[in-house]
């Protein structure tokens, strides 16, 4: 029977606008509460005890739900979940912004976690399946991931002005243009191809083992970061975390219908891209971390002056995502974008470590950014393209919750595991030059400094990791070029059956 040559959606870029718009709210958020933070706190009255779950309300249910929110894509539909997930989150912000007290505020985060959760999978997995040709993939992607690199970025811009010259609810209320456009678009330009569900029943073991695992182990590093990760509660958590996610894995194994397939995770070029990723996001959220507070406290920078100091790395991720890795990705194999781009950012990081009280801006701190941005830029963007490669349409949305899942538990282990770094190497530091310290406030900026300085080092490493990974694990062919990836990705097909109609991620 002749391969069915796939139809071309004539309103795909218009799509791209509005799924782009909606990955841009997603990630905003993921920072621009951060800014806001202390402003809420003092507001609402917030204990310091408290004031973290304003950041882990969010990122416990974001991060235990995405593959929840990845398989109801593919079964319910992806538009449809993509609206319902903008339509929910939009709801969750205006709840946060006129929250009155502390109860609402970590209510609202929660639910704009879960909505959250539906959002991510269903906008990637819909990127997926509508740019299907090699060349206009790359394009899109070269968008996507620019957006999914700096996003994070901007919000730390964007936080500091509306913080500054608002007030910090309207870092919830500029949610809700943001969806209302979006949702607006997607119902009226996006098109879901054809026969690209999965109508199985929804695998309601695999949900509550993996949601719990998953919601476990982000709280696991979140109690390390406050109690030690020795105490009992920290032990305890890890230790759920760990018979949880093993049991998901055998349940998955066995159940007709998983979750996640492990077929999807068994591709050695996706589980290359969901480690990296994950790797070089806990690099990432522990210098957003360190650089704000050094800014704002070392170098006396005001919320958007701190907010524009981190330009130059937003610049980077553009340029190098749709300058360089769309340029190339289809010239190149992915794993000669990825692996150099990580090095890269390790080498603006690198930099990065020799900040001290009087470190000039333009001479050491812009071309750390710059190097950051354009090397994460590059490497994000056929990341983000490889975390659907070779899928079937039924897998798309839980593949793309994938790589949203490694980003967001990066991102939570990053924090923790560099912030226990950075206080351990600061206290130490205080310690060690107590004696001889002319001043008591200088002394605890040089160990403070000193502090942040330690823990980029342990990122720079960690970057390096994720390029070492990358340039291993990934073998894929450049796109429209034979590879034993492609290979191996026809073969899993045809294991699965005649009848599956595949993704043309690699159309010729």
């Amino acid at each position: 029977m002749p391969e069915t040559v796939p139809t071309v959606d004539p309103r795909r870029w218009k799509a791209l606008i509005f799924i782009a718009l909606a990955q841009l709210m997603v990630v905003l958020d993921a920072t621009i509460v951060n800014i806001a933070l202390p402003s809420a706190q003092k507001d609402l009255g917030i204990t310091d005890a408290n004031r973290q779950w304003v950041i882990t309300a969010y990122a416990l249910a974001f991060g235990g739900l995405l593959l929840f929110g990845g398989r109801v894509a593919d079964l319910w539909g992806r538009k449809r979940t993509f609206i319902t997930g903008l339509a929910g989150f939009a709801l969750a912000s205006a709840l946060g912004g006129a929250a009155a007290n502390e109860g609402v505020l970590l209510g609202a985060r929660a639910l704009q976690g879960f909505f959250g959760a539906l959002l991510a999978p269903s906008a990637l997995s819909l990127l997926a399946v509508t740019f299907t040709e090699a060349r206009e993939r790359a394009k899109a992607f070269g968008i996507f991931g620019a957006i999914a690199g700096g996003g994070g970025a901007v919000g730390l811009i964007l936080g500091g002005v509306l913080t500054e010259y608002m007030n910090w609810r309207w870092t919830f209320f500029v949610n809700i243009p943001f969806a209302v456009v979006a949702a607006t678009g997607a119902y009226l330009v996006i098109r879901e191809p054809a026969g690209s569900r999965n109508p199985s029943r929804l695998d309601i073991p695999g949900v509550v083992l993996a949601t719990l695992g998953l919601v476990s182990l982000v709280y696991g590093f979140t109690r390390a970061e406050s109690d030690g990760w020795l105490a009992g509660p920290t032990l305890g958590l890890f230790a759920a975390a760990a018979v949880l996610l093993l049991a998901f894995v055998l349940v998955e194994s066995k159940v007709k219908a998983p979750l996640l397939p492990l077929r999807v995770v068994a591709d050695r070029n996706r589980a290359g891209v969901y480690a990296s990723l994950g790797l070089a996001v806990i690099g990432m959220f522990g210098l957003f971390l360190f650089l704000t507070y050094y800014l704002q406290i070392v170098k006396h920078y005001t919320p958007v002056e701190t907010g524009l100091a981190f330009l130059p790395m937003v610049a980077g991720m553009i340029t190098g995502s749709t300058q360089i890795g769309a340029r190339l990705m289809t010239r190149i194999r992915p794993r000669l974008l990825m692996a150099p781009g990580f090095v890269m950012a390790a080498t603006g990081m690198l930099v990065l470590t020799q900040i001290d009280l009087d470190t000039s801006y333009p001479a050491l701190i812009l071309p750390g950014f710059l190097l950051m941005g354009l090397g994460m830029g590059t490497a994000f963007m056929p990341a983000m393209s490889l975390a659907t490669h070779g899928v079937q349409p039924r897998d798309a949305g839980v593949a793309s919750a994938m790589v949203n899942t490694s980003q967001q538990v990066g991102g939570a282990i990053g924090t923790a595991l560099l912030n226990t770094i950075a206080a351990s190497a600061t206290t130490a530091y205080a310690t060690s030059h107590a004696a001889g310290a002319r001043s008591r406030d200088l002394l605890k900026l040089q160990s403070m400094v000193h502090g942040y300085s330690t823990a980029i080092w342990w990122a720079v490493g960690i970057l390096l990791l994720a390029g070492a990974i990358a340039f291993t694990l990934i073998n894929t062919g450049r796109p429209g070029a034979g590879s034993p990836a492609a290979s191996s990705a026809d073969g899993e097909r045809a294991a699965e059956g005649a009848d599956e109609v595949p993704v043309p991620v690699m159309a010729h």
